[in-house]
């Protein structure tokens, strides 16, 4: 993918000449009470935090703890996602789908993470913690973004910080299948892209609304929680929502962006049926969809929306569904010979047959059709993880124990299907 300028000064933090600027601030309303039925979360922006006279927990760091900005620094030189930092535990970064213990730090206390969390939150954002044990947000150094989540736990506070590249990859440094490229020119309907948390789902659609940025003349609205990958309107017009900042909820957004002039919309999680009615509305209104599940498959991907209804209510979802899916993609990650991840894809493209399946409420049957109908551009995860493997990317254990199939996948090695 391209790479993103900057962000505007007020959002961007300083550069790492000094000590770290990029915190959460903004306007920031109290926090709900515990008894509230709603809760919106807090308002996160990436900038300066402002001056509070006789500031808590700033700059009370144990002996020889390090930064917030240089472990921050130190995940990303190393190439990991995550960071996992909590009171009187070792620092865990995850590396290649693994945890790896952070020997070189020392275990930190509670004034040591208060501290971290003055780096990048204000005191009102930290005293809504304090309040309601959790918090969401996300901050940008110059060199990644970063998901933040903090909780509570029996040790003390944690925190989960997900690092995210400014560098967009693109689908051809992705390797992803022609398809993908195809499936960007769909004028209209509903796809979903989807797999377990860490699978890759957040840069697969990334890659393919960079490439729509980059060759179409579209308005694309994003509603996200909170955004991720930044993307500065090319070819397209991007208008990128975060909950919480620009709208205090999903749904409210999700409606609104029909009224908005969209050719396309990005959301994030199906969550709930309201969020699946609104995006098959769109679908069938002319508006191309992209939204995720966390689903392992085409099938489960199809009966996870159907289940979010009353029996009853079903049969006409099956029609619905049916006449507004364009594509289901189930991705994981693999662990490659060269010690890197890669991406391997369940492809479901919603043609006549299987647009008849779905309405006569035989799903189970679509499994059988999605091996057979490579040249509509679909694939199992078993062929998939076979091309890795007759490329040279990954090894024939690697193979076996991602397959969702793992007898048919020997068999697939051994020639004999």
């Amino acid at each position: 993918m391209s790479g993103i300028p900057p962000l505007p000064q007020s959002r961007v933090p300083s550069p790492l000449t000094g000590p770290l600027t990029g915190s959460l601030t903004g306007a920031v309303p109290p926090p709900l009470s515990r008894a509230s039925d709603t809760q919106i979360r807090t308002p996160v922006r990436p900038g300066p935090p402002p001056l509070v006279a006789n500031a808590p927990n700033r700059n009370t760091r144990g002996a020889g703890q390090p930064t917030l900005e240089h472990l921050v620094k130190d995940a990303y030189e190393q190439g990991c996602s995550d960071l996992h930092l909590g009171v009187n535990e070792k620092i865990r970064f995850r590396s290649r789908g693994l945890m790896v213990v952070q020997e070189n730090y020392p275990i930190p206390d509670e004034a040591t993470f208060y501290s971290w969390l003055g780096e990048v939150m204000d005191e009102k954002q930290i005293q809504g913690f304090k309040d309601t044990f959790e918090f969401d947000g996300a901050t940008q150094y110059e060199f990644a973004r970063c998901r933040i989540n903090v909780f509570d736990t029996l040790k003390g506070p944690a925190m989960v910080m997900r690092l995210i590249p400014l560098k967009i990859l693109t689908i051809d440094q992705l390797n992803l299948p022609e398809v993908f490229r195809e499936l960007c020119y769909t004028h209209k309907g509903l796809i979903l892209v989807t797999g377990p948390t860490g699978s890759g789902k957040s840069t697969t659609l990334a890659a393919m609304v960079d490439f729509i940025n980059s060759e179409m003349p579209k308005h694309l609205i994003s509603i996200e929680d909170p955004i991720e990958f930044v993307h500065p309107s090319k070819k397209a017009l991007i208008k990128q929502r975060e909950v919480g900042i620009h709208t205090h909820k999903f749904d409210n957004a999700l409606k609104a962006s029909l009224r908005e002039d969209p050719d396309i919309i990005l959301i994030g999680e199906m969550r709930d049926r309201e969020t699946v009615n609104t995006a098959l509305k769109a679908g069938q209104t002319g508006h191309l969809v992209f939204g995720t599940l966390h689903t392992n498959s085409a099938v489960k991907t199809i009966e996870r929306i159907l289940n979010l209804y009353e029996p009853d209510q079903q049969a006409p979802m099956r029609d619905q569904i049916a006449e507004t899916l364009v594509a289901v993609i189930a991705q994981t990650l693999v662990r490659t010979t060269d010690g890197k991840r890669a991406a391997a894809h369940e492809i479901m493209i919603n043609t006549d047959a299987i647009r008849d399946y779905i309405k006569r409420g035989e799903v189970d049957e679509i499994e059988s059709i999605i091996p057979k109908s490579s040249f509509d551009g679909m694939c199992s995860m078993n062929q998939s993880l076979l091309k890795l493997y007759e490329d040279g990317r990954i090894t024939e254990e690697t193979a076996v124990e991602n397959s969702p199939k793992p007898n048919e996948m020997a068999q697939y090695l051994r020639g004999r299907v």
